[in-house]
């Protein structure tokens, strides 16, 4: 079983600034973490592999330093990893950071992949389905829980497909839904899936001495007018930080008292 989990090196949320003559986010100094979605990711494909047996790649595209988030990841228990660097992936959106990691991905060869929901820098939620379009196979988004994972399908689909097949629940607004897929297969994953492994030692040490595999444009076999800004159809003109409004009232009084103070103040404020 070839396993594939998708990371993302991303600002640590509490140590956010931004530029406020280039409303760009401030990446120098600021400490880099992995996407905690992607933490679930990786632990559900560490568990399969325990399992079943097979390997884990974690692949990541960023700049050079997003190795330590391969590190972390191997630490944690993935098998190998893979760093898509390259100045032409450089002011990527979403469509063409799906290109690449497919390119990539292609390349690899799995039979599984797992992408966090989404990436708390962007939330966008688009790049592990766009993967999958790319991929032309199926995707399963917000997945909760793992049921069942069979290599070898002993009962067909009814269209009479027998090459693997996976259960899973997606996570829905009312409940969640069960649904199967034949393999191969994207999953993206929400994190009441599972609680992420810490690094052991041993996995500590082996990824000081781990070898990184990095890859550009034409290792992947990539169209150079399908990455970075030129495969881009989308870009964002303007990033702030709301301002924080610091005017609270507090309402004191019975259950009573406080419900009309507050029908109050609401009509204050639509009067305004």
């Amino acid at each position: 079983m070839n396993i594939v989990v998708c990371i993302k090196q991303v600002p640590d949320t509490a140590e956010v600034r931004i530029n406020p003559e280039t409303n760009t986010l401030i990446r120098k100094g600021v400490p880099s973490i992995i996407n905690p979605y992607d933490l679930h990711a990786l632990e559900a494909g560490l568990e399969i592999r325990d399992k079943l047996g097979g390997k884990v790649t974690v692949l990541t595209m960023g700049p050079p330093q997003a190795e330590n988030s391969l590190r972390d990841a191997i630490s944690m228990g993935a098998d190998e990893a893979v760093l898509l660097t390259d100045r032409a992936f450089a002011g990527s959106d979403t469509l063409a950071t799906s290109y690449t990691l497919s390119k990539a991905i292609e390349k690899i060869g799995a039979d599984i992949i797992f992408c966090g929901k989404q990436a708390i820098d962007g939330d966008t939620a688009q790049v592990g389905p766009e993967i999958a379009e790319f991929l032309g196979i199926p995707h399963i988004a917000y997945v909760k829980k793992i049921e069942v994972v069979n290599p070898v399908r002993k009962t067909p689909f009814s269209d009479g497909v027998k090459d693997g097949y996976i259960r899973v629940h997606r996570l829905m607004d009312e409940g969640y839904d069960i649904v199967e897929s034949s393999i191969p297969v994207l999953l993206t994953v929400v994190k009441e899936l599972n609680q992420p492994r810490l690094p052991s030692l041993k996995g500590k040490m082996a990824a000081k001495k781990a070898g990184i595999k990095k890859m550009g444009h034409s290792e992947i076999s990539a169209d150079e007018n399908r990455l970075g800004l030129k495969g881009s159809p989308t870009q964002v003109k303007n990033i702030f930080a709301p301002k924080i409004k610091s005017d609270r009232i507090m309402l004191a009084g019975s259950s009573e008292e406080q419900v009309s103070k507050l029908i109050k103040e609401l009509r204050k404020i639509r009067m305004q």
